[in-house]
């Protein structure tokens, strides 16, 4: 473990000083806080990348590294080693640069307080109860209570609290769920302990995933009972039944009954990831979670999943021997490696490209990117954040008030041809959606052209040339446009040719990293986690939304008149090869059997169609 001085940053190592072993490395501030902990296969060359020219190293590790005041560093044995010690630090540490992965809202579960004596069925989002076996966690506490009820017909036990419990082993009076026969009552010594506890065996069995297992005992009693002529009993077994299918029901099988697996899907923007997981047992979905962190440029998506996995796991045991994952994480061989020792057994990680296992995944990223959505409305919800986010603005970039209304340009195009533009407005940070105005460009020289057509009609005494209704529209106090210098400085020329040069204008680099307001020498760099860049963001993504919609109709129509061109083909069957395909691209890219499989489309229209397009 060492620490240096430096002239530079005044902790820089002396050359030769750092090992070329592997280890784990901390950046400590003034109070011996620590900043980042990372890992290297080899101390020396890993560090040496921090001590680069500054201007060459991301925004982050810019500002950590300007705070920092000290660095150390741990050798160990292995590679592994390394992966888990960082793990473990980062835990400790709780390092204000490093990535954190958190829980984007708590889960109920189903809890079995194996501890008691007549142990309980339990709905909580406590995960510390001493001797209780967790299921789920389940998404809606709704869903987690419906499952629960069904529960309870199918296998009575015990759901009263520790007082009512108490209160009827004193008096022996049946509670009311043991009159109404939720319970088996061994309180009031209906049954025995041990009868009770086998019953609380076969809710275990059943929610881990022995389902059929006990559907079929189920079964079993009910024809014996029948055919002892005990009819009452034998309907008992029956309501059971019913009530335990129920339960399967509401636990999708989503593979064969022989898979016990986890599927992770990560969905990221420049700002944030959102990672899903589906938690499978024995082929069903037995419970989903969802994690939400503040990513930078610098997170690969395949590290931010290996970082992910590793906390997925940081409190539980109950690795399955299989998990599928897109993307694949960084280091698999290593993580592999660690969550094998974890478990006690084999775990293969793996990313399943077709098939069941594939649907699964597809469905993992769409709930992750909803989650994400989710959160992103949510966080631009809040009223005192969006003031805060204006006012970072405001002050970032000099602006004389605070730009209550913002419009942001986008251009977009398909390989140059069928050039189209938005304008979205945002009031206090809201989508004002009824100000939004969407632009054809017949003919253009590129981008920056682009820009000046579309805002010399966007501020032109009567915006008479947008594709939706004209209206007169208040200035806006902020002009984004997408892009650098070279498009701020033609949406310049163009607000002067207009008689509009009043208004702010700022450029929004594609990396979202960088503002470039109106002449100056160098661009604005807002922090990663600050609401104004959040808000930035927001925009610039709602006009370009805005701008592909019309984009697409653009190309659907494209299609839409030549494919009128054919004879034999009329509207019906042309909407029956979008709704097919989906877009007019796919419907391009189409080979000539694909055609073919579409209603109504035989070999020779499908012929026609394919030289039609491709010609």
């Amino acid at each position: 473990m060492s620490s240096t001085t430096d002239s530079r940053l005044g902790y820089k190592p002396a050359p030769g000083e750092v090992p070329t072993s592997p280890g784990v490395y901390r950046f400590l501030d003034a109070h011996g806080r620590a900043l980042y902990v990372g890992k290297a296969k080899n101390l020396r060359a890993r560090l040496a990348n921090y001590f680069a020219a500054l201007e060459t190293l991301n925004p982050r590790i810019q500002r950590m590294l300007a705070l920092a005041k000290a660095l150390d560093w741990t050798v160990v044995g292995t590679d592994t080693e390394a992966l888990v010690l960082e793990h473990t630090w980062i835990n400790e540490f709780e390092p204000p640069f490093n990535v954190q992965f958190r829980d984007d809202k708590s889960y109920p579960y189903i809890a079995i307080t194996l501890a008691n004596e007549a142990p309980r069925v339990v709905i909580t989002r406590n995960r510390n109860i001493k001797g209780a076996r967790y299921f789920g966690p389940f998404p809606r506490v709704w869903a987690v209570r419906q499952i629960a009820a069904l529960l309870q017909q199918a296998f009575p036990i015990r759901t009263c609290n520790d007082a009512n419990y108490q209160r009827a082993m004193k008096t022996g009076v049946a509670c009311l769920a043991s009159q109404i026969n939720r319970c088996f009552g061994p309180c009031s010594h209906r049954v025995t302990f041990e009868e009770h506890n086998r019953n609380v065996q076969a809710v275990v069995a059943f929610l881990s995933g022995r389902d059929k297992e006990q559907l079929a005992l189920l079964q079993k009693q009910m024809r014996e009972a029948s055919a002892h002529q005990n009819y009452e009993l034998a309907a008992k077994f029956r309501d059971q039944i019913a009530a335990a299918e129920h339960v399967l029901e509401a636990n999708t099988m989503v593979l064969r009954d022989s898979v016990n697996a986890d599927a992770f899907a990560l969905v990221s923007d420049e700002l944030a990831a959102c990672v899903h997981q589906f938690i499978i047992r024995h082929g069903r979905i037995r419970g989903e979670r969802s994690w939400i962190v503040d990513a930078d440029f610098g997170d690969t998506e395949a590290a931010l999943m290996g970082n992910l996995l590793q906390s997925a796991y940081r409190e539980s045991s109950e690795i399955p021997a299989e998990l599928m994952c897109d993307p694949i994480p960084d280091d698999i061989e290593l993580l592999s490696e660690v969550l094998e020792s974890q478990a006690g057994r084999k775990v293969r990680i793996i990313a399943p490209s077709r098939g069941e296992k594939h649907s699964v995944m597809l469905r993992a990223t769409q709930n992750a990117r909803e989650n994400l959505n989710r959160h992103k409305l949510k966080r631009a919800a809040d009223i005192v954040t969006r003031t805060d986010a204006l006012a970072q603005l405001q002050q970032a970039l000099h602006l004389s008030e605070v730009p209550l209304r913002i419009e942001c340009v986008d251009i977009s195009h398909l390989a140059g041809t069928q050039v189209v533009g938005s304008v979205v407005t945002f009031e206090d940070a809201i989508p004002a959606k009824s100000q939004y105005r969407q632009y054809k460009i017949e003919s253009s020289r590129d981008d920056t052209d682009s820009i000046y057509q579309l805002l010399t009609r966007r501020f032109a005494k009567s915006d008479e040339q947008a594709v939706t209704a004209p209206q007169k529209r208040p200035l806006p106090d902020l002009l984004l446009v997408d892009g650098g210098q070279p498009q701020v400085d033609a949406a310049l020329r163009a607000l002067r040719d207009v008689g509009r040069d009043g208004i702010a204008v700022c450029g929004v680099a594609k990396r979202l990293e960088e503002l470039w307001p109106a002449h100056a020498d160098f661009p604005v760099i807002l922090p990663r986690n600050s609401e104004a860049l959040f808000i930035v963001q927001r925009i610039r993504d709602e006009a370009h939304r805005f701008a592909i919609t019309l984009q697409r109709k653009q190309r659907s129509k494209g299609v839409k008149s030549v494919l009128g061109e054919i004879d034999g083909l009329g509207e019906k069957r042309i909407s029956s090869l979008l709704r097919h395909f989906g877009s007019a691209a796919r419907i391009r890219s189409a080979k000539l059997e694909e055609i073919e499989m579409v209603s109504g489309i035989g070999p020779e229209l499908a012929g026609l169609i394919h030289d039609k397009l491709n010609s």
